[in-house]
């Protein structure tokens, strides 16, 4: 496996997660979570752990979908755990992510939730 970029600061990620999306590397999006981390995809279901995780974006990815930038909003951090946020550039809604500090200073997502969408009013 190749020596990926760490997440030296957890908004890294989320550039992380682009530059790897668009080159449909699953491999690479997937070590950008824990072991056990939960994410909140496909919408309505949730997908448990990085090998599982890793299966997901293989699958997604090969229709080869690009992925745009989205400027991280102020990360709230508290300790070795910080709430990591981006609105999405359409407008529909919110991505949220929690990550956690590893022992070499690296971050990695323990959850994500990558589509909020506004309550119906």
């Amino acid at each position: 496996m190749p020596e990926y970029e760490k997440a030296m600061r957890p908004e890294d990620i989320t550039r992380l997660f682009v530059e790897r999306s668009n080159a449909g590397d699953a491999d690479g999006v997937a070590e950008l979570y824990e072991e056990d981390a939960v994410l909140a995809f496909p919408p309505g279901s949730t997908t448990v752990g990085r090998a599982a995780i890793r299966e997901l974006w293989a699958r997604f990815l090969a229709d080869r979908p690009h992925f745009e930038p989205e400027e991280p909003l102020p990360t709230l951090l508290s300790g070795d755990i910080a709430l990591t946020s981006t609105p999405p550039k359409d407008g529909s809604g919110a991505r949220a992510q929690v990550v956690r500090r590893q022992p070499d200073g690296s971050w990695l997502r323990v959850l994500d939730q990558p589509e909020f969408t506004p309550p119906a009013r």
